[in-house]
């Protein structure tokens, strides 16, 4: 068969665009023609994707429709004859933007609109969770199920060892880990907010650790740097580092203590995965997709009660024998995201649009 998948924007290092390259090589593997499609490439991609101008987008048996923003590829895909399968990402609701960025704030209500208006469209809805299942379902999809993000853990496994900054971040302070865009949905202050319970009834050596975009959403980002210096706080036990090279990414999980997810809205959070990929004890927020996605495992906790989550981070950082059992927890859960699990899922989704053309898997 021929299946191919359709992004907005194809970058590397970005869950939606990862997860294309790993569902194709997967299609590959299976003996199945599959490209990539985007319509906009970053030029370290451009050996991965291909113009979505180029006519063989609109020619698969099977058409993958990654959802995450709105785009002109929402009414390409309608117009599709057939094989028009959606994955859904999530859309962050635009509430979260509405202080610090209308534009953002417009893009997130039109890319709602779209999806509902994909509805009776779309021959197939998968969300990548069953928190985005049910939102799909919720939204009048009457096809839906889930297809896994499959994610490459291998970058963090297996990533070369960064010397220096090994040497940097062993330098008696505690480090706790944060990754990702610095967005208002992500709760940063609320990070910011535990790092203040933390000191004062747990520990005063720790740094706390920001990796992700941050020039995005500017207002945001200031707000959190006038956060901290109104509180009176070192500057330099909140670190955030920007984007970084895999290797970084590896050393950063690596070399902390906790990892930690204060976020109010996650369609899947592959974070998760890779700190439980670095044996990295998660403590994170239950809610939206957290628990979907940790299925059980880290410790998560609801409501926000600060002093509580201060002295669940303590216990993860220097209880040894909860640290073990959180950590062997992390690699069962850690097995629903292996390679021979999203095939499976895989096959089993393709098998129903290979048994209406009459032949088999």
């Amino acid at each position: 068969m021929v299946i191919n998948q359709w992004l907005a924007a194809a970058h590397r290092g970005d869950a939606v665009g990862d997860c294309a390259r790993q569902v194709r090589d997967r299609l590959r593997a299976f003996g199945h023609r599959s490209d990539i499609f985007a319509l906009t490439i970053d030029e370290d991609m451009a050996d991965d994707a291909r113009p979505f101008s180029d006519p063989d987008a609109r020619a698969g048996e099977v058409t993958i429709l990654h959802f995450a923003i709105a785009s002109p590829l929402t009414q390409a895909f309608a117009a599709l004859p057939r094989g028009r399968v959606l994955q859904y990402h999530n859309v962050t609701p635009a509430k979260f933007f509405a202080p610090y960025d209308p534009a953002v704030f417009r893009i997130a209500t039109l890319a709602r609109r779209e999806l509902a208006w994909l509805a009776g469209r779309t021959d197939l809805a998968l969300g990548v969770s069953e928190f985005n299942r049910q939102e799909l379902e919720a939204t009048g999809f009457s096809d839906t199920g889930i297809l896994p993000l499959a994610i490459d853990v291998d970058r963090i496994v297996n990533a070369r060892p960064v010397p220096a900054l090994q040497t940097w971040l062993n330098d008696g302070l505690t480090n706790f880990l944060f990754v990702g865009r610095m967005a208002p949905n992500k709760k940063i202050e609320d990070i910011i907010r535990l790092a203040e319970h933390y000191k004062r009834y747990v520990d005063a050596h720790y740094r706390f650790i920001f990796v992700g975009r941050y020039e995005g959403m500017p207002r945001y980002y200031n707000m959190l740097r006038a956060f901290i210096a109104e509180l009176g706080w070192q500057g330099d036990r909140f670190l955030f580092t920007g984007p970084v090279p895999d290797d970084e990414l590896a050393t950063y999980y690596k070399a902390a203590s906790v990892y930690i997810s204060m976020s109010e809205h996650e369609g899947f959070c592959v974070p998760l995965v890779e700190a439980m990929a670095a044996d990295l004890p998660v403590l994170a927020y239950a809610c939206t997709a957290i628990p979907d996605t940790l299925g059980g495992a880290g410790v998560q906790f609801s409501p926000k009660h600060f002093e509580m989550a201060a002295e669940l981070l303590g216990i993860l950082a220097f209880d040894d024998g909860v640290r073990a059992q959180v950590i062997e927890g992390q690699r069962r859960r850690l097995l629903a995201f292996t390679g021979d699990h999203v095939n499976r899922e895989l096959r089993r989704i393709v098998a129903r649009f290979e048994s209406s053309r009459g032949s088999g898997l």
